[in-house]
């Protein structure tokens, strides 16, 4: 139940991102829903694969370099779903960013509700 309810607070956090960045656009709730799972399983599978083989890159900018690759990630989201487009490299980089710190927010507040 735990991980349905953190899946839709990064699809809410998806859509209200994609309604807040100009270069961002989701088709929908269920577009949003569909983009958080698609995050959630590249994530899970793509993301430690780039974090191994760019060790030595990630040393040198301090840990910077993982910005990159949650761009990245961004980016091949937007080439999986047809509903999802990012224009560009920054614009991705934005919205991990932002996306990142509204999770963090949206789920302090589902632990505050169960405390």
């Amino acid at each position: 139940m735990n991980l349905l309810i953190r899946l839709l607070l990064n699809a809410l956090a998806v859509f209200i991102l994609a309604n807040i960045l100009n270069g961002v656009t989701v088709d929908g709730y269920v577009g949003a829903i569909i983009v958080a799972v698609v995050l959630a399983i590249l994530n899970l599978l793509v993301k430690p694969i780039l974090v191994i083989l760019t060790i030595p890159v990630t040393i040198v900018t301090l840990g910077l370099f993982l910005l990159v690759i949650n761009a990245l990630i961004i980016l091949l989201a937007s080439n999986l779903i047809d509903g999802f487009s990012v224009s560009g490299f920054w614009t991705a980089l934005l919205f991990s960013v932002l996306l990142s710190i509204l999770q963090s927010l949206l789920q302090s507040f589902l632990k505050d509700s169960k405390d």
